[in-house]
């Protein structure tokens, strides 16, 4: 049985994909002069840090990227952020049967406390936040999610890792974790399921069910 649960925050716990492909198209406008690069490219690395995100997209103007992205982040986020149905309630339920929650994101910490103020909600179901600057290194690798199951006090081999991202899927296979992809988030079932997870669920209460089967 399970003790712990890590998820992850962007396009798993909250809707921000729209945010972020937003301020994609913004930054590679803005900066790069481009507004034919496809949503899908513009969406391939997310689960990354994003100045990883904005070297893969111009390793010269990653720079100039991140503070386009940025400053059009803070200006549009509570207006693009979003809701997924049923979140809330379905860690409460993974809490009532004993087992502890983290979020492990490649967000900042800023950033997750902005989001935070729009659902407070998620605090008071969520044990501990490991954030960008919690770690040196950055998801695929497994140190933020090791990191997470260090605050928990659990063993990797009574844990799983939740995410929308091929990331998240390689994150907790190198961390030895169970994995469980979400396909409501950024990315495709097809783009998922080459990443082979361990299990692939459609909504949040799929997930908690797998979960507490496991």
């Amino acid at each position: 049985m399970l003790s712990a649960v890590l998820f992850d925050f962007d396009g798993t716990l909250v809707d921000t994909t729209e945010m972020i492909h937003q301020g994609m198209r913004h930054a590679a406008s803005s900066v790069l002069g481009r507004d034919d690069i496809p949503r899908e490219t513009l969406l391939a690395n997310v689960g990354q840090p994003l100045p990883r995100q904005m070297e893969l997209l111009d390793a010269e103007r990653a720079e100039l990227l991140m503070e386009a992205y940025r400053r059009h982040h803070e200006e549009n986020h509570d207006a693009l952020i979003g809701e997924f149905p049923n979140i809330e309630g379905s860690l409460s339920r993974l809490r009532s049967a004993g087992i502890k929650v983290a979020v492990v994101t490649s967000k900042r910490r800023v950033s997750v406390q902005m989001a935070l103020k729009n659902f407070p909600g998620l605090r008071n179901v969520v044990d501990r936040f490991v954030t960008l600057e919690d770690t040196k290194e950055h998801k695929p690798h497994p140190e933020p999610l090791l990191r997470g199951l260090e605050l928990l006090g659990v063993p990797r081999d009574e844990a799983a890792y939740v995410g929308d991202s091929p990331f998240d899927v390689q994150a907790a296979r190198a961390a030895g974790l169970a994995s469980v992809a979400v396909s409501w988030g950024a990315f495709s079932e097809e783009r998922l399921r080459e990443a082979e997870p361990g299990h692939l669920v459609p909504d949040i209460g799929a997930a908690v069910d797998v979960l507490l089967a496991m």
